[in-house]
């Protein structure tokens, strides 16, 4: 499933920058090798952002 249409950012690749340690949509947006256009996305990313937190949060519990 694609994120960001406009760059062709797919869910894994959103989701494999947050593991590799991006903490905002910027540093995906980076370790994609794109940039922001429309940033239609970024609420998206923000909120896998936060549930990846949550979750290392249950993790380390």
């Amino acid at each position: 499933m694609f994120i960001c249409n406009c760059n062709g950012i797919r869910e894994r690749e959103v989701r494999a920058a947050i593991e590799a340690g991006a903490e905002r949509p910027v540093e995906i947006f980076r370790a994609c090798g794109a940039r922001p256009q429309c940033a239609r996305c970024v609420c998206e990313m923000k909120q896998m952002i936060d549930d990846q937190a949550e979750r290392l949060r249950y993790a380390a519990e």
